[in-house]
């Protein structure tokens, strides 16, 4: 019978042993010690034990005990964040692949971490991407009631002390109402009053960004006193989150869509796209696009009723009306839609803005 080599025999019995205590590849550096000590004398080297025990371990997430502080902080599996851990020094030099922050920022399990990483010298500017970026594109609009004040001051320092942090995710993020009701949009108003949100010096409408149930607000309208109008709000920008009437549309926020189509009548039939324009009405009769499909009758009798037309072509086939669309997916509406008369032109004239005395209170004269 062939021998195996000595190391290869410890080996073999080792995962044989830990196999029937069902350990697997779980085991610890110990475990396989006590292993070698069955399997063989006392002679065997340190080097062939680690050589063992790595090939056994190989694929496994690092122990929590070999992490640094930071690492440890950051890794959920380990446990809870336990406040005074992180170390200084592992913020300067530790191992972790990605910035620290934008890692905590992200994951609202991690939210705890964000104070003391800061209070540590951990800077937003040193992240790519931005932190608060990071966390308005990985989260919707998750509860901050939990949250303690610290955290909340954290997350404030996050989008005040990065000028990346004006960005459309996040007004879309700071304007939500969870994140209302937390205060934190406090940093809306402290950019508007710095001109940091001024026509002319942005890359997106901050009109557009703002979240669909915010937009009636008294801060929607002091943008419009600034200069934003719903037309700009209509371009393209940089971004992950959908556009203000987009979502308005998604969400069934009837109020939020009284408010674009007050201002541009002309979305109910067309609006533009980056490629290609698109009509609410086919977007609607689409399954899947509403949040709450059960709202779908309701949405097509509201565009129809603010001017949407259901022969109206469709940009991506203009061989295909909204019409046909409906009957192809079967839609229940096609009744609704074959009754609608067909509406007159829309008026393409700009309407007039209304002003409103709190939001001139709010930007000054």
């Amino acid at each position: 019978m062939t021998r195996l080599p000595r190391w290869a025999s410890i080996a073999a019995t080792a995962s044989s042993l830990m196999a029937l205590l069902g350990l697997g590849a779980c085991t610890t550096t110990s475990v396989l010690l006590s292993v070698a000590g069955v399997a063989s004398d006392t002679s065997m080297t340190w080097e062939i034990v680690k050589h063992v025990h790595g090939k056994l371990t190989e694929g496994d997430p690092r122990p929590c005990a070999m992490l640094d502080s930071i690492e440890r902080a950051l890794s959920p599996r380990c446990g809870e964040f336990v406040s005074g851990s992180l170390r200084a020094q592992d913020i300067a030099t530790g191992r972790f692949s990605a910035c620290a922050l934008a890692t905590a920022a992200r994951d609202v399990r991690l939210w705890p971490v964000l104070p003391e990483l800061l209070a540590k010298g951990a800077r937003p500017q040193d992240c790519t991407p931005s932190p608060i970026v990071a966390l308005a594109q990985a989260n919707d609009c998750p509860s901050l009631a939990a949250t303690s004040p610290e955290v909340r001051r954290a997350l404030a320092t996050l989008a005040q002390d990065d000028p990346r942090g004006v960005h459309h995710d996040v007004v879309r993020w700071l304007s939500c109402p969870a994140t209302r009701a937390a205060g934190l949009d406090a940093t809306l108003t402290h950019w508007l009053e710095a001109g940091a949100l001024d026509p002319g010096t942005l890359s997106f409408s901050p009109l557009a960004a703002l979240h669909p149930s915010h937009i009636g607000s008294t801060f929607a309208a002091a943008l419009e006193v600034r200069g934003h109008t719903a037309a700009a709000a209509l371009d393209s920008y940089v971004g992950e989150r959908a556009s203000g009437f987009e979502a308005a549309l998604r969400g069934s926020d009837w109020a939020a869509l009284e408010w674009w189509l007050a201002r541009l009548p002309r979305l109910a039939n067309r609006v533009p796209g980056y490629q290609l324009d698109w009509v609410p009405l086919a977007r609607v009769l689409t399954p899947g696009f509403l949040a709450d499909a059960a709202s779908r009758a309701d949405m097509v009798g509201f565009l129809l009723a603010h001017g949407a037309n259901p022969r109206a072509r469709l940009p991506s086939d203009a061989s295909q009306s909204v019409m046909a669309l409906a009957r192809s997916l079967n839609s229940p509406l096609v009744g609704v839609l074959e009754a609608a008369p067909t509406p007159p032109e829309p008026d393409m004239s700009p309407s007039r803005m209304a002003t409103n005395t709190r939001a001139l209170k709010l930007v000054g004269p």
